[in-house]
């Protein structure tokens, strides 16, 4: 660790030793069936969302936790896997897994390891720096993470807790906690959308932004990227840089998408107190945001139009896709476009039951259309699917007294967006979303043991002060 770094760990230090208050532990363990104590949370996925709700679940004294991520250290989250990008879209001085303590911001990381004038200078931040900063925060924090495990399933247990089947390099342990959060990012509660007409080709012709892609194949190949939004767009850029003959974007709306709406909503009003309105105005604002793409900034575009090889087409979806002698055909409402490799940047669908670790629960999970009736012109089946939360990000029960467990599992992920906004999946919603999670969970934490604090208050007999006989004068009556 550099100089610069090993001082700002001990500056960290110092501030959270400043503000530890109150410092009182207040939980008390409770035994799993395994005779062991139960984690009071466990926190599914690692990346940053996963590492901020551990920081501050520590900040409030719930410190019997455990973050658990399937990926090797330092490859959690998008940064060093399907993000294409070379920048964060984020501008450089939002804040986010600092949760407003000033020396654990990425600009006090980055001024103590390249100096002030390279944070002066930086325009936006690279991917890889934001993955090295994550991993840093981890470690100087001390959180306890335990990579290459997997939950693939989750079911009630005795003593109000949750069992969680994680299948780590070792083979299969139990897990046993109070609360689980599921900060599992794009994911989430669903899987990546490769769209209807096309799923039939073969994952050697056609995968989703998310997939892995060998840039050596990619040379010379005929490329086509379905969508238009900023994914959209990485990945096209991501295919001619590594010399793909050409890249067709086909984007099925007539006019594409240039506004950004997310820049509108990050402010602290929204941000606070969005998942406090009914859910007509709730539906109607996530509606307008989820049906448009993620705007792509000006750097975005610029990466893929310098390239002679890109072509961009306007309402053009793809009805129907066949394979051929040499590739496959895609049938869009202007043409016809041939193409040797097809990546789908369409986003996320939900699909609960195909989430092994919510596969006991799936057909019980409220959704927003268990939940609400929109107007006629403002109906979606795709929002309506979305998992209908309650204020604490909990699961709600589609059907109540069937699996009544399922509220001490909390969704932090961008399945959360249509209940919170901007929250699982956002670096700029980080400091009200992740105190607001930690809240909800503390909350029920305290209420479960309600009973135990009663008893320990009436039982409370430390003196404060200790009175004294004042001794009686010489000769006092």
């Amino acid at each position: 660790m550099s100089d610069g770094l090993a001082a700002l760990a001990d500056h960290i230090q110092a501030d959270l030793a400043k503000i530890a208050h109150p410092g009182m532990p207040w939980l008390t363990p409770v035994t799993a069936p395994d005779g062991r104590p139960a984690l009071d949370v466990l926190i599914v996925g690692a990346g940053q969302s996963g590492l901020a709700i551990a920081f501050a679940l520590r900040r409030s004294q719930v410190t019997n936790i455990l973050v658990v991520d399937k990926a090797e250290e330092g490859r959690e989250g998008p940064w060093l896997t399907y993000a294409r990008m070379p920048t964060l879209r984020s501008p450089k001085d939002y804040t986010g897994p600092d949760l407003d303590v000033p020396s654990l911001t990425y600009q006090s990381w980055h001024e103590a390891k390249f100096g002030e004038a390279s944070w002066r200078d930086l325009n936006l931040i690279s991917r890889e720096c934001w993955a090295d900063y994550l991993l840093w925060y981890r470690g100087v924090l001390d959180l306890p993470v335990r990579n290459g495990c997997e939950v693939n399933d989750v079911t009630p247990a005795a003593n109000g807790l949750i069992k969680a089947t994680v299948k780590c390099a070792q083979g299969e342990e139990t897990l046993y906690a109070r609360k689980v959060v599921l900060a599992t990012g794009q994911e989430g509660m669903g899987d990546w959308i490769i769209p209807e007409p096309l799923r039939h080709l073969p994952a050697s012709r056609c995968v989703n932004s998310a997939a892995p892609v060998d840039l050596e194949k990619l040379r010379g190949q005929r490329v086509a990227v379905i969508g238009a939004g900023a994914s959209a767009f990485d990945n096209a850029a991501m295919a001619l840089e590594a010399g793909a003959a050409t890249v067709d974007l086909l984007c099925r709306r007539a006019e594409i998408q240039l506004v950004q709406p997310y820049r509108w909503l990050t402010f602290r009003g929204f941000l606070r107190h969005f998942s406090e309105l009914d859910d007509s105005w709730r539906w109607r604002f996530m509606r307008a945001v989820l049906e448009l793409r993620e705007g792509f900034p000006q750097a975005t575009y610029d990466r893929c139009a310098r390239h002679a090889a890109f072509h961009l087409h306007q309402g053009a979806p793809v009805e129907a896709a066949r394979e051929t002698a040499d590739g496959v055909l895609l049938q869009t409402p202007r043409r016809d476009i041939a193409a040797d490799f097809v990546i789908c940047a369409t986003g996320i669908a939900m699909d609960f039951a195909g989430r092994p670790e919510l596969s006991r629960c799936a057909h019980n999970i409220a959704r927003w259309a268990d939940r609400y009736t929109p107007p006629p012109e403002e109906r979606s089946a795709r929002l309506g699917a979305f998992p209908y939360l309650a204020d604490d990000y909990s699961l709600v029960e589609r059907g109540a007294g069937e699996t009544p467990w399922i509220t001490d599992i909390h969704v932090f992920a961008i399945a959360s967006t249509m209940s919170f906004g901007p929250s699982g999946s956002s670096i700029n919603a980080m400091t009200t979303a992740v105190p607001k999670l930690v809240h909800g969970i503390t909350r029920g934490l305290f209420r479960a043991d309600i009973a135990k604090h009663w008893a320990a208050f009436k039982a409370y007999d430390v003196p404060q002060a200790v009175i004294r006989t004042p001794e009686l004068a010489d000769g006092g009556a």
